[in-house]
């Protein structure tokens, strides 16, 4: 099934029925690709008129969590907020895509289980390769000791088990990528229409 068949699936079935909140969450080491596709899937969304939010990591840190570190605890706090808005957007109906590194599967679990309505796409890439994409310099001042506490190299990055979609960026195309988090949406988020609608 490619792109362009899922688009038109997502646009015939949304004019028939009232879109239903749906969180979208993003998770993988910096440098997977996870704001890449998670932006390419909102460009997506909004162009079928879809009600769509993008909530990113790096800038929540900016407003909504500004102040937290990254011991545990913190990080942990970090994603439940993030699940929180995410939850009050879902029940309201809004599509919420969410990238952000959300190393413990715990506090992963957490919000999957308060939003209920959830999609976990793991944003797989080897670690050497998410270094060699590193424009910021920020693998190597971890390992330099300039930065602690840095997920996959002095802090741990647990893989979903079972997550509904995985996105091997360092073998797969961005647009690949994005096919697939653009099914799960159409398969998660409505309903098959029925033989006489395909007409």
């Amino acid at each position: 099934m490619n792109m362009l068949h899922n688009i038109e699936q997502l646009e015939r079935v949304e004019s028939q029925i009232t879109q239903k909140g749906l969180t979208v969450w993003f998770t993988g080491l910096s440098g997977a690709g996870k704001t890449t596709i998670c932006q390419a899937v909102y460009n997506k969304l909004i162009e079928q008129s879809l009600k769509v939010e993008h909530l990113d990591g790096d800038l929540v840190r900016q407003t909504l969590t500004k102040g937290l570190g990254f011991s545990r605890v913190d990080r942990e706090e970090n994603i439940r907020r993030i699940g929180f808005v995410a939850h009050l957007l879902t029940r309201n109906d809004v599509i919420v895509l969410v990238s952000a590194i959300s190393p413990y599967r715990s506090a992963r679990q957490e919000v999957r289980q308060q939003i209920g309505a959830f999609v976990e796409v793991f944003v797989n890439a080897p670690l050497s390769v998410c270094e060699q994409r590193d424009v910021k310099g920020l693998y190597q001042r971890a390992r330099n000791g300039e930065i602690q506490r840095f997920t996959g190299i002095d802090d741990p990055y647990e893989s979903p088990l079972n997550p509904e979609v995985t996105c091997s960026t360092a073998e797969e195309t961005i647009e690949q990528s994005v096919t697939k988090v653009i099914q799960a949406i159409t398969i998660a988020n409505f309903p098959a229409p029925s033989a006489d609608n395909l007409d």
